[in-house]
């Protein structure tokens, strides 16, 4: 069971590489990463910064789920 999360683990990181290298092609309609986070970053719903709180929490997600040991 462990090898099986291991590898699916490696796939998603497999297709995150592909994903990014596709989007840095000369004439590519897919956004980099940076472009994405910098859209997100700036998406607020009145005075609030929902972007900002969005990827603040996903951080936190990622942290406490595969981090915290």
């Amino acid at each position: 069971m462990r090898a099986l999360a291991a590898g699916g683990f490696l796939l998603a990181l497999a297709l995150f590489v592909a994903l990014a290298l596709l989007a840095r092609r000369p004439g590519s309609r897919i956004p980099p990463l940076g472009v994405v986070c910098g859209c997100l970053m700036r998406y607020d719903v009145g005075p609030v910064p929902v972007g900002r709180i969005g990827l603040l929490g996903f951080w936190w997600w990622v942290g406490w789920h595969f981090l915290a040991r």
